[in-house]
């Protein structure tokens, strides 16, 4: 049975003089998807899809690469909008995300409601999941909080930031066609 891996971009450089969508992967993420993106498990790998952030479709493209594929894009797999806010300091951060997870229904400092995102990313996904040709295994590169959300639809769990991954970077995988989850959020490869 062919796979669905969903990945979460691994480190960026977080600049708040840049649009958040706009942030690079740091060398360290780079080298921590260089590391996942050569594991043979990835081998069946037949499409590639990303955001339309640059730290998304950075690390999709070295996925993609490694395995001589294309990288397929979708607004619709972004992060929660947090343009209300932008950049917040981590602390700050952390707390709002906190409440977004928490108050699902609501939208928090202006941010995307929670409940929405999922419909969001789910729908996006069911989408990619219904044009997938040719079989193989298939990655979606995209986001934390979207991840989480997505992992809960699929899993039948509320809406809780106990499912979100610990640190950027990691990745969850599902059964195709049928989207039954193999495993919860796993680093794509060590922090150096």
């Amino acid at each position: 049975m062919a796979t669905l891996f969903f990945i979460s971009h691994p480190e960026v450089v977080v600049d708040p003089l840049v649009p958040v969508e706009r942030w690079h992967l740091a060398p360290s993420g780079i080298e921590r998807m260089r590391r996942f993106a050569g594991q043979p498990a990835l081998s069946g790998l037949r499409q590639v899809w990303a955001s339309t952030e640059t730290k998304a479709i950075e690390a999709a493209g070295i996925l993609a690469g490694r395995w001589g594929l294309g990288v397929e894009v979708l607004a619709e797999l972004g992060e929660n909008d947090r343009s209300a806010t932008g950049f917040l300091p981590p602390a700050e951060f952390e707390t709002v995300a906190d409440a977004f997870f928490a108050e699902p229904q609501t939208s928090v400092r202006g941010w995307e409601r929670a409940v929405d995102a999922q419909t969001r990313i789910t729908d996006a996904m069911r989408g990619i999941v219904r044009q997938h040709e040719g079989g193989g295994d298939l990655a979606i590169v995209a986001h934390g909080a979207v991840g989480t959300l997505l992992f809960c639809a699929l899993a039948g769990r509320p809406i809780s930031r106990a499912e979100d991954q610990p640190f950027q970077g990691h990745v969850w995988s599902a059964t195709l066609p049928d989207l039954a989850i193999r495993h919860g959020w796993e680093p794509i490869a060590p922090r150096a």
